[in-house]
């Protein structure tokens, strides 16, 4: 019988992601203890999860309870996952929006360029508490974070608190292991594209900035395939503004700036272009800029209304007036569970902090590689080092990152400023630098107890 303390349990998506794997999972069963500043979102997913245990498809058996206190919720987990919004979602509106007036248009805002390290030094206030906590109330319990951005997250907690057991998942690498299943039906002659878990890659860099460098589906070396595929698909044309938006789907990824950079480095981006342009110089100057990769913004509106709108399709949902697939998530983090619980191996793509698993980067620096799950312990597998172009960008970015990290625990404005003037999207001088972060700043100054902002 295990115990899963879940932070953010008020969540709508990830945490019922996660209420769904467990049912179909024979193997686990126990109780998930849910903590949330939103006690009204907890207690709606005990619910929730009540009502998935209660379905005949449900394999397992699980408790759900919504805690009002984080200690008790932590206290005596195997393991802790947080999925949290760092600020609120009008904060997060606010900040685009003041980006957007100062000349920088961010398709998600959540891990890079201005928003995202703003972003950051909220979620690293928030995570210095958390890793305290944790570290108290149950000190070797497995750590699993969901929230962005990753990579500062996920530090955070073991900058705070060395001895955590603690790692960061992202399902940024799937796409492109999916990407690459066409790839190989295409050049390969297949019926039909593969599953994703048989595209064998070679993952390194930092979280939605990830690269691959090797990718074989049967022995087939899948990258000298690419320029080929790319070729004849026309992967690398401009877009027009009406047809990027006709598809109507916020999350597209046509991969326009992933086969461009492919091109131009020989090794293949790994995350979605919604993400790649935030980490670049030049792409987030315009909405035309965007459009002409192929590039559309996820308006913060439509994710307050799907928020909105969440708690009302989750009681028609257990209603039986709507429809409800009960299938895998695709995500792994009860299969990593699984083989930490030593029932099973695992190899899959992961946020720890550096080892020597990848050259370049500083030790201590969290990075993106694969890694090996096996009972009571995760093993990053080596990975080598990027090629100059993108292993220049990549160590500022992480430069960026672990001075947001320091910044936070120092309450140090100047430090968080040297990176927020350092991302590679700011092409603005410094003082419009600072007017700009002064103004992101000030939505932050709830999350931010005892910082004496401008």
């Amino acid at each position: 019988m295990l115990k899963i303390a879940y932070v953010g349990g008020g969540s709508r998506g990830w945490a019922r992601k996660l209420m769904v794997d467990l049912a179909l999972c024979p193997e686990l069963s126990g109780e998930v203890a849910l903590y949330d500043i939103d006690m009204a979102s907890a207690r709606a997913n005990e619910e929730f999860g009540a009502w998935v245990q209660s379905r005949p498809q449900a394999v397992s058996r699980w408790s759900y309870r919504a805690e009002p206190e984080l200690g008790a919720a932590l206290r005596g987990a195997d393991f802790v996952v947080i999925s949290i919004q760092p600020g609120s979602l009008e904060c997060m509106g606010a900040e685009i929006a003041a980006a957007e007036r100062a000349g920088m248009f961010f398709p998600v805002g959540d891990t890079a360029g201005a928003t995202g390290l703003v972003r950051g030094l909220r979620a690293a206030a928030a995570y210095e508490g958390l890793a305290r906590a944790i570290a108290s109330e149950c000190p070797r319990a497995w750590v699993i974070n969901y929230t962005n951005p990753m990579t500062i997250c996920t530090r955070t907690l073991t900058r705070v608190e060395p001895s955590l057991r603690a790692f960061g998942c992202c399902h940024e690498v799937f796409g492109t292991q999916a990407h690459l299943a066409k790839v190989a039906a295409a050049e390969l002659g297949l019926t039909a594209p593969p599953p994703r878990s048989e595209i064998a890659v070679n993952v390194l860099g930092i979280n939605h900035f990830t690269f691959v460098d090797r990718a074989s589906y049967r022995g087939e070396d899948l990258l000298a395939l690419l320029p080929g595929y790319i070729e004849r698909t026309g992967g690398r044309r401009e877009r027009a503004r009406a047809e990027v938006e006709a598809a109507g789907d916020w999350f597209q990824d046509l991969c326009r700036v992933k086969w461009e950079l492919f091109t131009r480095w020989a090794i293949l981006p790994a995350a979605g272009d919604r993400h790649l342009v935030e980490f670049l110089p030049g792409f987030t100057r315009s909405p035309e800029e965007l459009f002409r990769w192929g590039v559309i913004r996820t308006p913060v509106s439509w994710r307050v209304a799907r928020w909105a709108e969440a708690p009302g399709i989750a009681a028609r949902t257990m209603a039986g007036e709507l429809p409800f697939p009960f299938d895998a998530s695709g995500e792994e983090g009860v299969s990593q569970m699984k083989a930490l619980l030593g029932l099973g191996d695992l190899v899959t793509n992961v946020n720890l902090e550096n080892r020597g698993q990848m050259q370049g980067l500083p030790l201590g620096a969290v990075v993106e590689t694969n890694a090996r799950f096996a009972r009571g312990r995760v093993e990053p597998i080596a990975a080598g080092r990027l090629p100059p172009g993108p292993a220049e960008i990549v160590a500022r970015h992480a430069a960026n990152q672990e001075a947001i990290v320091e910044a936070v625990l120092a309450k140090d404005l100047d430090l968080a400023f040297s990176a927020f003037y350092n991302d590679p999207a700011n092409s603005l001088p410094v003082d419009e630098s600072w007017a700009l972060f002064k103004e992101l700043l000030s939505f932050s100054a709830p999350w931010l107890p005892g910082w004496k902002l401008p």
